[in-house]
């Protein structure tokens, strides 16, 4: 069904948005790793929907481990994860599967399953269940040894904010941005977006440190393309850059090389983080693009299947006008995710 990630370290998503819970199926974290409930709920936290200016779902996601987990060690065995849905508004939804939603899975879905997939709220295409790989993700943090992920919101609109940058106020809580100045501008444009019942695309830029020299595989095994395949699962997302990125089309082969330094590392603040689907040891940047969140309250025209008719669609309920901040913390997680898988495939776990 396409729910799972991973090979030697597996992720399996469940649920639906507006069914009884949501979760994830983790195996193949070895015995004995740690287990900081309290990154947990700081994670989950960073995903939450109710925050000022986002989705006013008010879900308090509280993290249930059923399973894989013994006095604050991982046992080896699947570790079960499963937060129940406690603010469900299904009544705004009733217009489907009548009425496909513009820019939504509706009706590919529905066509797939015979109409037997739950729509309400996206069902199982839901953003909601990005609270699985936040939860998954968190339980492989110590399994990376001196692995690190980091990400922030680095552009709402055409609003770009630095990385590099110490986090502080409001502003950079609520949209998980590291910039000061810039979380301030773009608060202002989800503000305005909020009072239009509008929605704008964004960024969000992650760095991977201390990846070991040679982790990944050639070809369709290598270290972007799996992080690619990871990433772009996530709802909403259009686009992901490696490095330079797409700047690579105007620059010369005299520009773009990295030396090679004297610590076996590439040298430069841009050098590349991977060549050949393989860590070169220096940080590997990403960025990964989504698209603006596609239901909004502003009136369009949508087929009517029972009458065959355009006809117009008014959205209700409580959406993001902007994707990045939530995901920044997804972002993290598929990345935590599939280093652990490709340093198990590499090294295996000491």
């Amino acid at each position: 069904m396409g729910m799972s990630l991973g090979d030697s370290v597996r992720v399996t998503l469940f649920g639906e948005s507006h069914g009884t819970a949501v979760g994830a199926f983790l195996e193949g974290v070895p015995p004995g790793i740690p287990i900081n409930v309290e990154t947990l709920i700081e994670d989950l936290q960073r995903r939450r929907p109710g925050r000022r200016l986002l989705s006013a779902r008010a879900e308090p996601d509280d993290c249930e481990i059923l399973s894989g987990v013994y006095e604050g060690q991982t046992t080896g065995y699947p570790i079960l994860l499963l937060v129940r849905n406690q603010d469900a508004k299904s009544r705004d939804y009733g217009f489907l599967p009548n009425q496909p939603r513009p820019g939504h899975a509706d009706l590919p879905e529905a066509t797939r399953t015979g109409g037997a997939a739950d729509p309400r709220g996206g069902g199982t295409h839901s953003g909601r269940l990005t609270l699985g790989l936040v939860a998954a993700g968190s339980m492989v943090r110590e399994a990376l040894g001196d692995v690190t992920v980091d990400a922030h919101c680095s552009q709402i609109g055409s609003i770009s904010a630095e990385f590099e940058r110490e986090p502080e106020g409001e502003a950079c809580t609520i949209l998980n941005c590291n910039d000061v100045e810039a979380a301030e501008s773009m608060l202002n444009l989800v503000k305005s977006l909020r009072k239009e019942g509008d929605s704008i695309g964004s960024t969000v830029e992650a760095r991977v440190s201390n990846l070991p020299l040679g982790v990944g595989e050639p070809w369709f095994e290598g270290l972007e393309p799996a992080l690619a395949r990871g990433l772009m699962a996530i709802p909403g997302a259009r686009g992901v850059e490696f490095g330079r990125g797409r700047e690579s089309v105007t620059m010369h082969g005299s520009e773009h090389n990295d030396a090679w330094g004297p610590e076996q590392i590439p040298i430069g603040d841009d050098a590349d983080g991977a060549l050949g689907g393989m860590a070169t040891g220096a940080p590997l940047r990403i960025r990964v693009h989504f698209k603006p969140p596609s239901s909004i309250s502003v009136p369009q025209m949508t087929l009517h299947i029972p009458s065959g008719e355009m006809r117009e669609l008014q959205i209700g309920g409580r959406h993001d006008p902007v994707l990045a901040p939530r995901a920044t913390p997804v972002v993290e997680a598929v990345c935590r995710l599939i280093i652990a898988d490709l340093l198990q495939l590499k090294e295996g776990w000491s």
